[in-house]
């Protein structure tokens, strides 16, 4: 279901699009950094936070955040944004300009360049790029930055078969044991899929569709399973270096997979249900 991106995001991160040379290519020439991150600037409270040496994300060994630093200030005025937030946000942006392609595979952009767009220190950013290496999307160019990981076919078809192998027994035990009126309740994320698919959003089809599966995952109760599902889902999101933009009409048929899907459950037609789910791994974006 998922080839191809998005994002997780507790609040809402721009598109992204690429504007005026910033960053490096790999040779050291200039590559364009995300144009519309001039979008996320983060509020004015929060940008002295990421100029005295913080430490990097994660700290080690989960240590606490300092005192108030991830505190809202009472009274009637705006709450003080918290680190972790303003690194979410950046984190979001730069997902979903992963998702969209707009970070080019193979391509080193320095967090100190991004920086300067979202209107904070290189530290956020560069925390958000540490995470993202830490799910594989980007590695560490020593002095220079983060280069986007670039994947091949075979990695995609290995990572939809893994996917394959975790979510379709899960899935066929869930049919046998979830009352119908369960999966009802799921209507309205798959109709938001078929929503963003017709619209060409594909990077808010990426979230929608990693929602849905979320969602469907969760009835098994096992955090362990969602955790290890999502960061399989998130990878198989990436576009690889040549990939071409998927059509409309495929992004289309992928988004109704969903409500096919739950119509499967709701029958318990268990063929059907694998058929659809390993058809839904290797589709336009699943």
């Amino acid at each position: 279901m998922e080839q191809g991106a998005a994002r997780e995001r507790a609040t809402e991160g721009p598109s992204v699009r690429f504007g005026d040379s910033r960053g490096e290519r790999p040779g050291g020439a200039p590559r364009p950094v995300p144009e519309a991150v001039e979008n996320a600037r983060v509020p004015e409270q929060a940008r002295g936070e990421h100029t005295h040496g913080e430490p990097p994300f994660p700290r080690p060994g989960g240590a606490p955040a300092p005192a108030g630093e991830d505190a809202g200030l009472p009274g009637d005025g705006p709450r003080a944004v918290r680190r972790h937030s303003v690194r979410g946000q950046i984190l979001d942006a730069l997902r979903t300009a992963l998702v969209a392609g707009e970070l080019r595979p193979g391509e080193v952009y320095s967090a100190p360049a991004l920086g300067e767009r979202f209107g904070v220190s290189a530290t956020p950013v560069r925390e958000a790029m540490q995470r993202l290496a830490v799910e594989g999307a980007v590695e560490v160019v020593p002095n220079r930055g983060f280069r986007v990981v670039v994947r091949t076919p075979r990695e995609l078809a290995e990572l939809a078969e893994v996917r394959a192998l975790i979510e379709v027994p899960v899935m066929l035990r869930l049919a046998r044991t979830v009352p119908a009126a369960r999966w009802a309740g799921l209507r309205p994320l798959a109709e938001a899929t078929g929503a963003a698919a017709a619209r060409g959003d594909r990077a808010h089809y990426a979230e929608t569709d990693r929602a849905f599966h979320r969602a469907v995952l969760a009835l098994a109760g096992n955090e362990q399973l969602l955790a290890v599902a999502d960061d399989l889902h998130r990878r198989s999101q990436w576009p690889l270096l040549s990939a071409p933009v998927p059509r409309h009409a495929d992004l289309v048929a992928d988004a109704a997979e969903h409500s096919a899907l739950l119509d499967a459950l709701v029958a318990q037609d268990l063929p059907v249900i694998e058929a659809l789910v390993r058809e839904h791994f290797t589709g336009a974006d699943g």
